[in-house]
């Protein structure tokens, strides 16, 4: 527990994180790696060359301060964060690391208002944050581990197929090297692959939402080829499982993680938005609805650029084909010639107000979303612009989390 000095002085801080919390971040993880360059086996190297790390870790630490005489509000976040660790492999051993260097950079960054008073109350706070991560951790290690089929760390998976879903995605089905049990999982969570490239001095991991239903053998997750544009590269990782692995190879994954998942404990009506390669987390929930609650009404959405780049369409009109509960609506914003003349979409153009008004009629079902950050931006005003409530909408990103009200 924290004294009430502490806490004041901690509070003190928030408008300083606020301004210059970023500055801090970049500065932490420029000391960290330069001291243990062993972490860069861990963390995403891309997310940190665009700065998406950086904005993410500013915002936590800000909230934590913020919120230092009530960590219980900010328990759902740790949660969340906490399950991107358990994924990667992050250790308690490792937290007095990030304490130590998290610290340095606050002081580097602020210079003299950085008082002694200030960085001890830094380091009395730090320990407890580190504390409720580490115990929430601690507990999710457990469960993964303990669970029917679980494992610990990494476990060798064979690619049993690899197929082409579109121009730019791929799935692959991915079943245990030592052909025991598996985990199940919630649909909407994600599994983390480890890959060591020829070449390549850090091993890399990334995370990809499971694109079936669970309980079938296998996972499957289906990969966008990241193509990059100015000074963003392509994707190390996404090219590399393109090109590189093929049927009968060996990938590192983690058990499951994630807490955006879909809620199959009750039956009201299911809207599930995608855009891109976020479609893989919505193929799972509306397979696993399809399968265990058949009589639930669903209305799937996706955005894509065109039908070149729009992937498991097939699955998921084979999915509504066979079930009247079920509808599917889709809409290109640069559609072919072949997409016009064959009819292969709804709605031209990026998703509207006024389109997704005649297509949802029940603003109190449970929204589903998953896509690039500008789509989820769209959509998330548009859920709140027709009445959607707080409470009905749930959301995952990519990578690090972002601000949606931005």
């Amino acid at each position: 527990m924290l004294d009430q000095k502490t806490i004041e002085i901690i509070k003190s801080t928030v408008p300083v994180l606020e301004e210059h919390g970023e500055a801090i971040t970049t500065r932490f993880y420029e000391l960290m790696f330069g001291n243990h360059p062993e972490l860069l086996n861990i963390f995403n190297h891309a997310n940190q060359k665009q700065g998406r790390q950086q904005k993410a870790l500013a915002s936590a630490v800000y909230n934590a301060a913020k919120y230092i005489d009530n960590l219980e509000a900010i328990i759902p976040v740790v949660k969340q964060i906490g399950h991107k660790h358990r994924s990667l492999g992050i250790t308690a051993e490792q937290y007095p690391i990030v304490g130590k260097h998290l610290l340095l950079a606050i002081k580097d960054v602020l210079g003299d208002a950085a008082t002694d008073e200030i960085m001890n109350a830094w380091e009395r706070a730090y320990g407890v944050i580190a504390d409720a991560f580490i115990s929430v951790e601690a507990d999710m290690y457990n469960e993964a581990e303990q669970s029917h089929g679980g494992w610990k760390g990494f476990r060798k998976f064979i690619v049993d197929k690899k197929v082409k879903e579109s121009d730019v995605i791929t799935s692959f089905y991915l079943k245990p090297e030592d052909k025991q049990a598996i985990s199940s999982f919630i649909p909407g969570q994600y599994i983390s692959v480890k890959c060591s490239i020829d070449g390549e001095e850090y091993t890399h991991i990334r995370q990809y939402s499971l694109s079936d239903a669970p309980n079938k053998g296998h996972y499957r997750i289906s990969v966008k080829r990241e193509t990059g544009l100015g000074d963003i590269p392509d994707g190390k990782i996404s090219n590399y499982l393109h090109d590189d692995v093929q049927k009968g190879d060996i990938l590192n994954l983690s058990a499951p993680a994630g807490d955006f998942v879909l809620n199959t404990e009750v039956q009201n009506d299911v809207v599930l938005l995608s855009g891109g390669v976020g479609i893989t987390p919505m193929v799972s929930m509306l397979n696993t609805i399809a399968d265990t609650q058949p009589e639930r009404k669903v209305t799937f959405i996706h955005a894509a650029i065109n039908g070149n780049v729009h992937a498991m369409k097939d699955e998921v009109s084979a999915v509504t084909s066979k079930n009247e509960q079920i509808s599917a609506y889709y809409s290109y914003n640069a559609p072919t010639v072949d997409d016009i003349n064959n009819k292969a979409f709804d709605h031209e153009g990026f998703i509207t107000l006024e389109w997704l008004q005649q297509i949802v009629h029940n603003t109190n079902a449970d929204f589903y979303f998953c896509g690039p950050l500008p789509f989820m931006k769209t959509v998330y005003q548009l859920l709140k612009e027709i009445g959607v409530p707080q409470d009905n909408i749930h959301y995952e990103f990519f990578g690090p989390a972002s601000d949606l009200e931005g």
